[in-house]
């Protein structure tokens, strides 16, 4: 080495994703041109993203243990779904573990009832709700929100479809109740259609929003995307994609907050949703 030239220490960061899915799957190919040492927690082998990335080590996703042995060494922890227990983030946060999004972010994506109150009382539009614990208080929660029909959902464990009814009588809502957990009792909102307004925080707060897309669902399950969404006003644009910088803000989102929303006819927009993951 001539004595003008000088040693660039490298630095390869080491990212944990709990969860190996198709979003942990499609995040290999970024991390290799990014030079990231990726590094998996599969609930098994045979996972999308375990039969591609090598790292990959086969644990419990739920279990304490297995999430501390997995995040040794790891520069950031993160998720490519949102069914970790929140009491382990906090214990694993205050070990010393860099927590992506955090766990005082993730129950807003885990807990529909967290995300409904949190999201009323910071001043957002959200549907008309009620949390209730027994289908005896239905009736009382129906007259609140407008009357039927109603959208039930369980406030936890629910996804892609699971754990929603649209119900028009007390009889037709008793399977949301069988979980025994509380249920979030909506009004049905005559929406034109469905939109998601994705944006990316940094640690200081600095933030970039994507073009808004509409989101095609069916019986729950999103089976397409129209990107940027057609038709889309540029005011309802930016009036979706600063909602989504302010939702992250609010909760101190850190890495990726898509927020999905119910566009209405006045060209106004609900929070239907939260998801924090790569997307």
């Amino acid at each position: 080495m001539a004595d003008n030239e000088t040693t660039v220490p490298s630095f390869r960061p080491v990212v944990g994703v709990v969860g190996a899915g198709q979003l942990a799957r499609m995040m290999w190919p970024p991390a290799v041109e990014l030079d990231i040492d990726l590094r998996l927690l599969a609930a098994r082998g045979t996972d999308s993203a375990a039969r591609v990335i090598p790292a990959t080590m086969v644990g419990d996703e739920r279990g304490l243990a297995d999430l501390e042995r997995f995040a040794a060494g790891l520069d950031v922890l993160t998720f490519d779904h949102e069914h970790v227990p929140t009491a382990h983030l906090h214990t694993l946060e205050s070990g010393g573990v860099r927590v992506r999004p955090g766990p005082h972010a993730l129950p807003y994506a885990t807990d529909k009832a967290v995300m409904r109150r949190g999201l009323r009382e910071a001043g957002f539009a959200v549907p008309s709700f009620e949390v209730i614990e027994s289908v005896d208080d239905l009736p009382s929660a129906v007259e609140k929100v407008g009357g039927w029909p109603v959208v039930l959902k369980t406030a936890r464990g629910g996804y892609d479809g699971r754990g929603v009814w649209v119900a028009e009588s007390v009889e037709q809502a008793s399977d949301a109740f069988a979980a025994r957990v509380p249920v979030v009792v909506e009004e049905r909102v005559p929406f034109v259609r469905e939109l998601a307004a994705l944006v990316a925080r940094a640690p200081s707060g600095q933030a970039v929003s994507y073009p808004v897309v509409e989101s095609v669902q069916r019986d729950g399950n999103c089976v397409e995307v129209l990107a940027p969404a057609p038709g889309l006003s540029e005011q309802t644009s930016i009036a979706a994609q600063r909602l989504a910088r302010d939702v992250a803000a609010t909760v101190d989102v850190v890495g990726v907050l898509a927020a999905e929303l119910f566009e209405l006819e006045d060209g106004s927009v609900l929070v239907n949703e939260l998801a924090m993951r790569p997307h």
